[in-house]
This record gives C-alpha cells, sequence and structure tokens, in this order.
C-alpha cells in the first residue's frame, strides 16, 4: 500500500489512531513515508491488540489524491483504467485511490468525479491501512481485515481521461451567499433525531442491509440548518451524533455541514421561484 502511494509522490503521511467507537485515540501529522514504513508492522501489530483503527491520509507537493470511498466491486472494476490502488475495507466495500498532478483539478472537480463514479461525495481523504483490522461495533466480533484490491504502481491519471469515461458529474452553480440568522430557530434550539435519519437512510450499495451513514449524516445537517442551526455548530453536534463523523473527523463534520447549508439554500431559492 505504501509502495502504491509512494510511487505517485505521496512525502508524507497523516496518521490517526481510532477506537471502535470511532474516538480518536492519537494523530501524528506528516510521518515520513519511509519513517512510516519502518514502523508500520509494528504500529498495526500493537493497534490490532489495543482495537485500534490505523487511518493514514497521503500528503504531497506534486500530486492531487482523490478517495472514491463506499464503492461496490463492480465500481472498483470500473475505475481500475484509472486508479493506483483499490483497497477492500471490508466485505463487499470497496475504494479506488486515483492520482493528478497538483493544480491540475480543483476541490468542485474531485466533488464532481465522486458524484459521477457512485462514491461518497462527502470522503475524507484518509483510510485505513492495508493489513490492518476495521474496528468498528458493528462488526463486533467478526471484525475484518483491510485488504488491497488492486494496486497499479505509477498510474497517473487526467481530467481528460476521467471526462471520456462519463464520469465527471455536472458541476453545479453555487448559489449567492445569504448568511443565516442566528436568531431564527424554527425548533426552540432543539436538534433533529439522528436515529431516525439513519434508519431512513438508503442501503448501502456495497453494504446490503446496512444504511449509508454518510447520507444519514448529511439528511440530519440539512435538518438542523433547516432548523436554523448553524454551520459551525451543526459540524460539532455531527461530530457527538455521528461515529462516521468521529472516525473522519472534524474537517468531514464540516464540510457535510457546508454541503447541507449550499442545498438548504437552493431548497429555499426553488420555493421562492
Amino acid at each position: 500500500m505504501l509502495d502504491a502511494f509512494t510511487s505517485v509522490k505521496a512525502e508524507f503521511f497523516d496518521v490517526t489512531w481510532t477506537t471502535r467507537q470511532g474516538e480518536k485515540a492519537d494523530f501524528r501529522r506528516h510521518v515520513p513515508a519511509a519513517t512510516l514504513r519502518h514502523f508500520l508492522p509494528t504500529t498495526i501489530a500493537s493497534a490490532e491488540k489495543k482495537e485500534r483503527n490505523v487511518i493514514v491520509r497521503p500528503v504531497s507537493r506534486a500530486t492531487a489524491f482523490i478517495q472514491l470511498d463506499d464503492l461496490s466491486r463492480e465500481g472498483l472494476e470500473l475505475l481500475k483504467p484509472v486508479a493506483f490502488l483499490g483497497l477492500e475495507t471490508s466485505r463487499g466495500n470497496f475504494q479506488a485511490w486515483v492520482a493528478l498532478p497538483a493544480g491540475q483539478a480543483d476541490k468542485d472537480f474531485a466533488r464532481c468525479l465522486r458524484k459521477g463514479a457512485g462514491a461518497d461525495e462527502t470522503a475524507s481523504g484518509a483510510t485505513r491501512c492495508a493489513g490492518s483490522v476495521n474496528f468498528k461495533e458493528k462488526y463486533a466480533h467478526d471484525f475484518p481485515r483491510v485488504q488491497m484490491a488492486h494496486s497499479a504502481p505509477g498510474l497517473m491519471a487526467s481530467v481528460s481521461q476521467f471526462e471520456a469515461m462519463g464520469l465527471v458529474a455536472e458541476r453545479e452553480r453555487p448559489p449567492p451567499f445569504v448568511p443565516f440568522s442566528p436568531s431564527y430557530r424554527t425548533r426552540s434550539g432543539s436538534w433533529p433525531s439522528y436515529r431516525r435519519c439513519l434508519e431512513g437512510a438508503p442501503e448501502s450499495k456495497s453494504r446490503p442491509g446496512l444504511p449509508r451513514d454518510s447520507m444519514a449524516d448529511f439528511t440530519w445537517c440539512l435538518t438542523a440548518i433547516s432548523w436554523g442551526h448553524g454551520i459551525e455548530e451543526t459540524a460539532a453536534r455531527l461530530m457527538e451524533e455521528s461515529a462516521k463523523a468521529r472516525e473522519n473527523g472534524e474537517h468531514y463534520a464540516l464540510k457535510t455541514a457546508q454541503n447541507a447549508a449550499a442545498a438548504h439554500m437552493r431548497n429555499q431559492q426553488r420555493s421562492r421561484a
């Protein structure tokens, strides 16, 4: 796995250890690739004894990485011609990693690619280490081990390749910014039920019978914001409500709340039209 990342110029890795409940246990920023290679075997062995997840985020000055998460096996097969790495993070749940030269793809392109590929649009850009155990409460007593599913060292992709494959969704025009009024609270400062959002989430395409928790997170944030809560307080509350948010960190929670706020604004504009 490290060979695949370094082959497309990953220089450092942010490393996070989390508990099976999704809480952060430890963190190291910008660990050099050579250092991580040296310590990773003992790190994974120690984490397994303590039931800790080992999660890495690649960092590079030369390469932009895009993570396409929550894919089916068919989804991974479709992306193999442009993906330098594929992982099976749990049974039947895959992710593909693609690399583009830095500056070639902006954040909006990454969002459109995730949407067009049918991947999780709120993927954090961090992944569990191949060879480590995926400790989540829902897998209790039968925790899966993360496995390599595809490797094409050195494979760099381009925006034109994804466009030719029909994998890039149409870009949306951002709505004009309208500040939220902190005094506007239709529900007297209360919060929506996360449990109901999770129960109402669509089924995961790669994990039949289980909800797509990223959609539950988005729906919960959309409801909270429509009730008058601000973006930052919604993101902070999501960290308390969602195991996925705790696993992926504050950036994921804030991005989900921001996307929900933009969707709420579009809904308001349509209702006025």
